[in-house]
């Protein structure tokens, strides 16, 4: 459960991150690469998302075989919500 928390809040910080950069304000230096500095750190997460996702769904297909219609289904949808989220954050990336 820990760790849960521990990613959920990473990704929160992400979003707020992505969000807060590019609604800031017009001529910084900071606000120009912050577009491309909130895209990449929100590809890094999700991409470590579904990375764990899949390993921990494949791990628990191969312990119980008659299971894994059930974890692939919840698997893709999972990775579905993960992906959705991804391409917001970087819809608002890329505003700035």
């Amino acid at each position: 459960m820990f760790q849960f928390a521990k990613y959920t809040l990473m990704a929160s910080f992400a979003m707020m991150f992505a969000a807060t950069t590019a609604f800031g304000a017009q001529g910084d230096l900071f606000t120009y690469n912050a577009g491309p500095i909130g895209a990449g750190l929100v590809l890094i997460g999700a991409g470590y998302g579904i990375g764990r996702l899949a390993a921990s769904a494949l791990e628990g297909m191969a312990r119980q075989p008659e299971v894994a219609g059930k974890v692939q289904v919840g698997m893709i949808i999972a990775a579905a919500l993960i992906e959705g989220a991804t391409f917001y954050a970087l819809f608002i990336c890329s505003q700035g």
